[in-house]
């Protein structure tokens, strides 16, 4: 397993930092998920052979927030 931080930007509320953790959760090869609203952080444990830094990449822009 790995562990990757991404800085995000766009979140405003709780529910955003929520839909987040769904969205992130539900990539394929991800195991743990904590997203913090108020540092604008996701942490994110996976299998790197199954899941990619890119994958992250895209689902969060796909959900309306910006990787810094």
């Amino acid at each position: 397993m790995k562990n990757i931080e991404m800085k995000i930007e766009g979140m405003h509320c709780e529910g955003c930092s929520k839909r987040l953790t769904k969205v992130l959760s539900n990539v394929e090869g991800v195991k743990a998920v904590e997203v913090s609203l108020e540092n604008k952080l996701a942490k994110i444990e996976y299998d790197e052979e199954i899941a990619k830094v890119e994958d992250f990449k895209e689902a969060i822009e796909d959900a309306g927030f910006e990787v810094v």
